[in-house]
């Protein structure tokens, strides 16, 4: 046991992380991200489940044992060997939990709500390598842990209710808050050196804060309604349905453009159709109302008209996500937006284009593809 116990302090890792204390954080916490964005796909498989399952039980574990370190707590038992690891553990956790979101919404032609998130995230692990404790700031700790569990918690619960609405998402924010402070409060009481270092009424107000701003930014529609996420959105010429398949015709980009496939320009000419279509990824057997809300801008007042909601229903459980489309004829030149929506108003995405009347016999650069 002497001998395991020598080997052990005298480990090339161990070894490595002291030499490298500056950095172990941010490794760690990159470490975690990057094992989440090569090993997950998609949200309602079992896999996926038992991965950010684990994730979140063994942060929470691991903030309880690093809390109650500096009491004693774990002195001549095994788990005084592993200490000075508990806050990179934390560090792995946050990084693989964090990177869930971004990595299940990269998909989505909306990127401007996932960088967003992720504007957070950076902001939170800079803010995490400039505070004079870095992790060990009870504050920053837990307030990073509240706003990972409740993105944890409003993927999950729709997946395991296969329903998503605005009840939903307050069951999972309400789910997340009460295991934050319970988890809390039993740290608070069994740790002298927690008490010391956090004012708890000051803790529950931060937590709340957390909470109330997170609804706030989802009822004005700036974060998207998870799991729901946009995953194609073209303006087309054409769309044929043939075989279980969609034939979508649009006009080809450049190939300096390899960013995207299809032109965001639409040539018209009278009395053509304009199409949108969409595919939207949902867990499986979730079903959910879906209308695109075709708008036009007006140049003259400068501002977006509604035009057209046109519905349909789609059914979660397809990798490439539920297809459909809609149409509108008679429609002028300008700009135009399609907004994908929720039957709650809640946007997937929105996709821009302009259309441009067609005044030369050259011929378009269509293409078409299945999906």
């Amino acid at each position: 046991m002497k001998k395991t116990l020598v080997k052990y302090r005298n480990s090339a890792f161990r070894s490595f992380i002291r030499r490298h204390s500056k950095y172990a954080p941010i490794l760690f916490f990159m470490g975690g991200f990057i094992f989440d964005t090569l090993t997950l796909g998609r949200i309602d498989r079992t896999y996926d489940l038992t991965v950010l399952c684990l994730h979140m039980t063994s942060l929470s574990i691991t903030l309880y044992l690093y809390n109650l370190a500096d009491d004693g707590k774990w002195k001549d038992t095994f788990l005084a060997r592993y200490e000075e690891y508990l806050p990179l553990a934390i560090q792995f956790f946050f990084g693989g939990l964090s990177s869930a979101y971004v990595i299940y919404f990269s998909r989505s032609v909306s990127l401007s709500k996932t960088a967003s998130f992720f504007i957070i995230l950076v902001l939170l692990l800079i803010a995490n390598e400039f505070l004079k404790k870095r992790i060990s700031n009870k504050y920053l700790q837990f307030g990073v842990y509240y706003f990972i569990s409740f993105t944890f918690f409003t993927f999950m619960i729709p997946v395991f209710l296969k329903e998503l609405n605005t009840t939903v998402f307050l069951i999972s924010g309400a789910v997340s808050l009460v295991s934050t402070l319970l988890l809390l409060t039993i740290i608070y009481r069994k740790s002298l050196s927690s008490r010391k270092e956090i004012n708890l009424g000051k803790m529950v107000f931060i937590i709340i804060a957390i909470y109330g701003s997170i609804n706030l930014f989802y009822f004005l529609n700036l974060i998207p309604p998870v799991p729901l996420a946009l995953d194609k959105g073209i303006v087309a010429h054409e769309i044929i349905q043939k075989n279980g398949k969609y034939e979508v015709t649009y006009e080809s980009e450049e190939s300096f453009i390899f960013w995207r496939k299809h032109k965001l320009d639409f040539s018209y000419t009278p009395d053509q159709r304009v199409y949108i279509f969409s595919s939207i990824f949902a867990p499986t057997d979730l079903k959910k109302s879906i209308f695109h809300r075709w708008r036009r801008y007006n140049t003259q007042t400068e501002e977006w008209e509604n035009l057209d909601d046109i519905g349909y229903d789609i059914t979660g459980g397809r990798d490439g996500g539920f297809r459909g489309y809609t149409y509108k004829t008679n429609v002028t030149p300008g700009e135009w937006e399609v907004q994908v929506l929720t039957e709650e108003e809640q946007v997937l995405g929105v996709i821009a284009f302009e259309i441009k009347p067609k005044t030369d016999q050259k011929p378009l650069r269509l293409k078409t593809a299945k999906f």
